[in-house]
Formats: C-alpha cells, structure tokens, sequence
C-alpha cells in the first residue's frame, strides 16, 4: 500500500470542513480533481472513507481511522521539514496556537510581535477559545500549544506555569460602589452576577475557589452568563451587574474610571497561566523556539 502525502492532506482538509468545495479552495484545486484525489485514495486501500449525509461529509469508520494517522503523519511531515530547515540554520513555518481569552487578548499580542522581530520568518497562527476548546485542539492535534488559565486534569497533557494573574471583584464605578473597598463572601449572595460560560478558564478558577471557602457558585445570584471577557465588561461599565475578572482585563476601565475593582475579604484571586501541550509528542522545533522564548519575555 502507498499512501500519497497529498491524498491525506486533501483528507484531512476534507473531514475538517466537512465539505468537498470549502476543502477544494483551502487547497487550491477544483472539486472534481478533489474528487479523484479521494477515489484514487480509496482505491489504494480498498475501503471507503467518505459518506455525504446531505450537504456534510462525514468520514466512514475505516475514514476514521485514517485521519487519525494521517494527522500523526502529516505533522510529523512539518517537524521533519523544520528540524532539517533548523540544522540549516533556519527556522520558518507556520506554527499554531490556541489561548483563553486573557492571555489570547491581554498577553500573547504583546509577545507575539516581540517574537516575529526575533523570527521574521515564522508565521502564528493564534485563535482565542475557552480553555476547554484550547485542551481539546491540543488533544485532537489542531493546534500544537496552548496557552490557558486554568488546569484540565489529563494524563495527555502537559502544563507549564507561565504568568500570574490577579482576579478581582469588578463594579459600576457609581456612586453606590464609590467608598466601597472589599466585601465579605456573604456579600457576595446580595450582588447581581455576570459570569463567563462554564468552559472558560476564568470560571472554573472561580468556581474551584469559592468550592474550597464553602461559597457554592449556584447560590450566586447569576443575572447572565457571556460569551467573552469584554462582553463582561461592558455589561458590568453600563451597570448590568458585577463579576469577578482578571485586573489585566479592566485595566484600562480603572483608568477611565468606568469601572472599579473590589477585593473580597476572605478570598485571594490569584491564579497562574499555563503553557500547554501534549505529552509524549516531540515538539516541532518552531513550539520550542516559541516556548523558549515566552519563558524568556515575562512580565
């Protein structure tokens, strides 16, 4: 059996978007020779990888089992080419990383231009999702690290202790919360929350604090839960409620004045990000460059 590199790229961008067009222009060919890439696939191993269940396709369970390797095999194609283009004395590539919303809006940016002066030649891809969609891109291998606020127990991943960060009681700056300094955790059952959704990071460090001082999450009277941190935000700045955020997110509200930041008296918010990959998996030489160089940068 040969198996083309090129078919298992087309594959992969096949399953991945569940569409025979959407893969055909991420890879620039027509459909058709798509088509013939696919058949000529199955062909060679003599079972079916495809099914199309209305407008989706789907892989079969034999299509299953060969993305899985061919993901396996096509990003050790890519560490392949970058420790060759490394012995050379280059260092190039693209290479793709996954961040909670706080480190994704609050801190990657700064250091990623920082690193691109350094590497020219490297391109990062970053997408911002909840920590559990990050853990999850790096268990299924779409991104090769991460970068979170809180820890997602497994034996397949490895965490690396990166920067602090300090949580804290963010209110309306008005006249109500003006001489207000720090609550008690009491208090806290009297405010309207808005809270993130339960797979981000900031909520799952808030709910595993308050578990360990005997304040379960669901006593809190939750007005909303929003879809990212500058939702939060913005809710809290036009007195929709309060939340418990990252200072590094109010920073510049703090600034302006539209929003004040409480300490609850009982508590301390303090938590770490965490650098994220999979363990056992070699990584590529442009993750290490990368990795090497967040711990050298930071602030």
């Amino acid at each position: 059996m040969a198996l083309n590199l090129r078919q298992l790229e087309i594959l992969c961008e096949i399953i991945k978007r569940k569409s025979f067009s959407k893969a055909a222009n991420a890879v620039f060919l027509s459909q058709p020779t798509l088509t013939e890439h696919i058949k000529s696939l199955e062909a060679e191993i003599d079972l079916k990888i495809l099914d199309r269940l209305g407008r989706e396709v789907v892989p079969t369970k034999a299509g299953e089992i060969l993305y899985k390797y061919a993901q396996r095999i096509l990003t050790l194609k890519a560490e392949v080419k970058q420790a060759l283009e490394k012995f050379k004395g280059n260092l190039h590539g693209e290479l793709s990383i996954g961040a909670s919303t706080i480190p994704g809006e609050y801190i990657l940016p700064h250091l990623l231009g920082k690193f691109r002066e350094k590497f020219p030649q490297i391109s990062l891809n970053q997408t911002i999702r909840d920590t559990r969609e990050v853990v999850n891109g790096i268990l299924d291998n779409n991104i090769e690290l991460g970068m979170v606020g809180a820890i997602i127990g497994s034996a397949k991943l490895d965490y690396l202790g990166f920067v602090d960060d300090e949580l804290v009681l963010a209110v309306p700056a008005t006249p109500l919360w003006n001489k207000v300094e720090c609550v008690s955790i009491e208090n806290l059952k009297q405010f309207p929350f808005i809270f993130r959704e339960e797979g981000s990071g900031t909520q799952l460090f808030i709910t595993r604090t308050f578990d360990k001082f005997g304040l379960n999450i669901s006593t809190l009277n939750v007005v909303a839960r929003l879809g990212s941190t500058n939702a939060v935000v913005q809710a809290i700045k036009s007195g929709g409620g309060v939340s418990i955020v990252s200072k590094r997110a109010i920073e510049g509200e703090i600034y302006r004045n539209t929003i004040n930041c409480l300490s609850i008296n009982e508590i301390k918010l303090k938590r770490s990000f965490y650098i994220v990959t999979r363990k056992g998996k070699t990584n590529s030489p442009l993750c290490k460059a990368f990795i090497n160089f967040l711990l050298d940068n930071k602030f």
